[in-house]
């Protein structure tokens, strides 16, 4: 009789939520893998329907504390597809800053204190920290310069209060950007040095296949805006999504997992974004990933902390950019007549593309509306990922085997992951 080992998680630390992992092997075969979500829905998209256009930037902002702008900045796009309405280049601009704020407080986070340990051999950051204190202080100061241009530009760093439909509330001086700058210069120093650092680690061996899908823009590194394009010649404005992608409902968990043009599974995120938008990097971030031993892509998941680094540098970049050329929109915001109208939009989180539609009654209040977050995107390669690593390394002990699930998924910096310690793996084994 084949041995049977049953690898399960009954709940996942570093998650923003409730969830588990199960893998059990027969023999030298892997028959089932789930990453099993188990928090009770919220239901966002329930509760907006009846409620004003104007709403949604601030209620799905609530989704999440660590990417909230992703939130504000699709439902907009969405809306204002919608009602026909567009912004000014300033407002863009500003759009463009405090997103990238977003962007280095979330890889900051990441990289040193949630996924660094993993490669490092610690339980937690707070261990690594006694052998790597400066390390850990680096990191700390990158979350806080992201943190400190969110709270400039949105009002404050948690679920901005500045952004609306239409623009912004109030549009910084230049002035008021300006006092950025230095902090900017020192945390792109800061950057670099982490995509250093992080390339010098030792990767387990793990090859995607997974189709790559992200914004993509020819002037710039799409962020908040873009179409849609794949590593599989997908080329697609936000109204097309519903052509090509579906979400499906799945015994073992609460969020939908999404396909592909009917069955693929596929991947967001900094992979993805980096292989499909590499000529558009600024030369620092390119140079940077080179460097560090990256080519045009990036097809191992555990070297994601690397490309997250790069992408931290060019959001660092990019923020010193936009203030080199911001001129204050004439105004601030702009405002729409409600109309019955269908609008779609979307924009790169730090984890992947988040997608928003909304259907508007004439009044301008919300008939329905569907959110895709890029968790839900990627668990069908979370899962495929883990398949394919526990198979290739059945020959290790179980807590090594244990330690590179754990990576596995810490690869993704799930949405349903932004905690603060470790997984308790038990291993049962049968026959």
């Amino acid at each position: 009789m084949a041995e049977s080992r049953t690898l399960r998680v009954d709940a996942l630390a570093r998650v923003e939520g409730e969830g588990a992992m199960t893998v059990r092997v027969v023999g030298d075969r892997v028959e089932t893998v789930h990453l099993d979500i188990f928090e009770p829905p919220r239901f966002f998209e329930g509760f907006l329907r009846g409620r004003s256009f104007l709403e949604p930037p601030d209620i799905t902002a609530r989704i999440c504390g660590i990417c909230p702008v992703a939130y504000q900045t699709s439902s907009c796009n969405a809306i204002e597809d919608a009602l026909g309405l567009e912004v000014e280049e300033g407002v863009r601009d500003l759009r463009r800053l405090l997103y990238c704020g977003e962007w280095i407080q979330s890889h900051a986070l990441h990289v040193h204190l949630l996924h660094a340990p993993d490669f490092l051999g610690y339980e937690s950051a707070i261990h690594m920290a006694a052998d790597h204190a400066d390390v850990v202080q680096r990191g700390l100061n990158l979350k806080a310069v992201g943190n400190d241009l969110m709270e400039g530009v949105g009002g404050r760093a948690v679920h901005p209060v500045n952004v609306r439909v239409g623009g912004v509330y109030r549009a910084p001086s230049r002035a008021d950007l300006e006092a950025f700058r230095d902090a900017l210069e020192r945390a792109l120093e800061d950057a670099i040095a982490t995509v250093a650092w992080v390339g010098t680690f030792d990767f387990p061996e793990l090859h995607q296949e997974h189709p790559f899908v992200a914004l993509h823009r020819p002037d710039r590194y799409a962020i908040e805006d873009g179409r849609l394009i794949s590593s599989t010649g997908l080329d697609l404005a936000p109204h097309e999504w519903p052509e090509h992608f579906e979400e499906r409902q799945v015994e073992h968990s609460t969020a939908l997992h999404a396909v592909m043009d009917g069955e693929h599974r596929y991947l967001l995120g900094p992979q993805a974004r980096y292989a499909l938008n590499h000529d558009q990097l600024s030369d620092v971030a390119r140079e940077a990933a080179y460097a560090a031993g990256l080519g045009r892509e990036c097809r191992n998941p555990y070297q994601s902390i690397v490309v997250r680094a790069v992408e931290t540098v060019e959001a660092c970049h990019e923020a010193l950019a936009i203030l080199d050329r911001y001129e204050p929109p004439e105004r601030p915001y702009r405002e729409a007549e409600p109309r019955e109208a269908t609008g779609h939009g979307w924009s790169e989180a730090p984890r992947g593309l988040l997608y928003h539609r909304y259907d508007l009654e004439a009044d301008g209040s919300i008939r329905s509306c569907t959110i895709v977050p890029p968790t839900s995107q990627n668990q069908a390669s979370v899962e495929d990922d883990l398949r394919r690593f526990t198979e290739a390394h059945l020959h290790l002990p179980d807590d090594e085997l244990q330690w590179r699930c754990e990576q596995a998924i810490r690869n993704y910096d799930p949405c349903i992951s932004c905690a603060t310690h470790f997984l308790n793996l038990t291993i049962e084994r049968h026959g």
